[in-house]
């Protein structure tokens, strides 16, 4: 058994603390992290455009159907389901290799094509889980607007608060999934903390231990964002009680 362990603290000395290569996964988690966060801001501004447009064109009457005004709706809508079937049609590894190699191939700013790329694909996701939550409210909400509101006004302060409530839990999914998702950002060459366990399994040829912590990190996140979201129900449904 001691021997165990002492083969067990050798991995770990020669993993991490050995010319200092835990800084591979701390620097790594930063990355991660970062583009994490920024990403998550750029779906959701992304989500909630798009499904406020595709909720408004679901919501045109007949009468309502002719101008210009319903014209730029309608072409809006049509603009949104094509980055729609796109987005969710074609994997996010390819996504972010066009955007690397093709698109932004002038950039050498990996953060920003990683940002880019996971918040586009992150905000066609977003916007149906706030167009469900959207639809998921009383028709009879939008009646704010006979009270002097405008849509965009009713919209704001009725409709989405109570759509953000109803879609929480999805919408803590979907960033569960995003972070996640970053795991692929190696293949442009960016060091986030997958890559990171990589690199020291590429170089000390051990790749049990380093991959392990990586995997660990990963499942105190998610489980850090889960009890986060519990947390935050618990509260709402008080909210509602009171």
């Amino acid at each position: 058994m001691s021997e165990w362990f002492s083969g067990i603290k050798a991995k770990f000395i020669l993993d991490f603390i050995a010319d200092q290569r835990w800084k591979y996964i701390t620097d790594g988690l930063k990355v991660t992290l970062e583009v994490t966060f920024l990403a998550l801001i750029l779906g959701l501004v992304l989500g909630a455009v798009i499904a406020v447009i595709r909720t408004t064109h679901d919501q045109l009457k007949e009468d309502q159907s002719k101008g210009f005004g319903s014209f730029l709706i309608k072409l809006a809508d049509l603009i949104c389901r094509v980055y729609l079937t796109v987005i969710r049609g074609t994997p996010t590894m390819v996504q972010l290799l066009i955007m690397f190699f093709i698109v932004l191939a002038s950039s050498n700013n990996k953060v920003m094509v990683a940002v880019i790329t996971f918040g586009v694909n992150s905000g066609a996701y977003v916007a149906e889980i706030f167009r469900s939550g959207i639809m998921s409210v009383d028709k009879g909400q939008m009646e704010g607007r006979s009270l002097g509101l405008g849509y965009t006004d009713t919209m704001l302060q009725i409709i989405m608060p109570q759509a953000i409530k109803n879609c929480l839990p999805a919408l803590v999914n979907e960033m569960i999934t995003l972070l996640k998702e970053t795991s692929i950002c190696g293949y442009i060459g960016l060091n986030e903390l997958t890559r990171g366990g990589d690199i020291i399994r590429g170089i000390t040829y051990d790749a049990m231990m380093p991959l392990l912590i990586v995997a660990v990190i990963y499942l105190v996140i998610v489980m850090f964002f889960t009890w986060l979201m519990g947390k935050l129900e618990r509260r709402l449904r008080e909210s509602d009680i009171r």
